[in-house]
């Protein structure tokens, strides 16, 4: 099951945590982009040696598994900013004024 099969009365998250939840997931990701961005200007200070050696290394390999699995997490976000944005619409539909 996943969060967009779910109705409110099946969440175990209120909507603030779920705020939370995506604020921090959302400064991961953004941690991770600059990771990436500090790479590519840093490769650019190396000579070709270098940059073959640091690409036959198991942490250059783990690096690009975590960049292809990013983006099936950015999926996953998406959906999940999706059923927040729901939510929250839902809550203050709710709220009474």
């Amino acid at each position: 099951m996943n969060i967009t099969q779910l109705n409110n009365s099946d969440l175990d998250i209120d909507l603030p945590n779920a705020k939370l939840a995506f604020s921090i997931i959302q400064s991961l990701l953004q941690g991770h982009e600059a990771l990436s961005d500090l790479l590519v200007v840093m490769s650019h200070a190396l000579d070709e040696d270098v940059i073959k050696a640091l690409t036959a290394t198991g942490e250059w390999e783990r690096y690009l598994e975590s960049k292809r699995e990013l983006e099936t997490t950015k999926l996953q976000i998406e959906r999940f900013a999706a059923e927040l944005a729901r939510l929250e619409a839902e809550t203050a539909g709710s709220d009474p004024q």
